[in-house]
């Protein structure tokens, strides 16, 4: 795991052109879950919810198998315990993603946050940096948590939905 760490940092200080696309690929799938992991971890409050959301966040953006996406968030939440900036990170995201992939990270660190139904002071400012770092507008960013805000309540909406037919003990005609 120290051996994977370490081509990590060694991808994160070499030039861009000096990597292969596999070796590019690798560090922004690692860069784009140690942020969503950082979220998750900012308000001292893990759980189980955010968890999904992050999982469910990788899995979208980059189509990996269960293990490969297992390892992946293992290997972002070590990272991001040692990590003391966030630069190195996002400056990756910068020379690689599109406008529209940098706001789809964001967004998604608000899934993340309100992931678990109480957003923490901690994320807010979290989630501002990052999109600082990443050049997003303010229009853009409030875009972002509006859409993953509109989404977490059409969730919850969904899971009550569920929740109260699984209560009715009459079955539907």
């Amino acid at each position: 795991m120290l051996q994977v760490l370490k081509e990590f940092i060694e991808s994160l200080v070499a030039p861009a052109g000096d990597q292969s696309p596999q070796a590019r690929e690798r560090t922004l799938q690692l860069a784009t879950a140690v942020l969503l992991v950082e979220v998750m971890r900012v308000d001292g409050n893990t759980d189980a919810a955010q968890r999904s959301a992050v999982m469910a966040a990788l899995r979208e953006r980059f189509a990996l198998p269960d293990e490969a996406l297992a390892q992946l968030v293992e290997q972002a939440r070590q990272t991001a315990e040692t990590a003391n900036d966030y630069y190195r990170f996002t400056s990756s995201m910068n020379e690689q993603f599109t406008q529209a992939q940098k706001i789809q990270v964001v967004e998604a660190m608000w899934q993340v946050a309100y992931a678990d139904t109480q957003l923490d002071a901690n994320e807010i400012s979290l989630i501002g940096k990052i999109a600082d770092l990443l050049y997003v507008t303010q229009g853009e960013y409030i875009g972002a948590k509006m859409r993953a805000k509109e989404a977490a309540l059409l969730s919850r909406r969904q899971d009550a939905v569920e929740l109260a037919d699984r209560k009715t003990p009459f079955s539907k005609m």
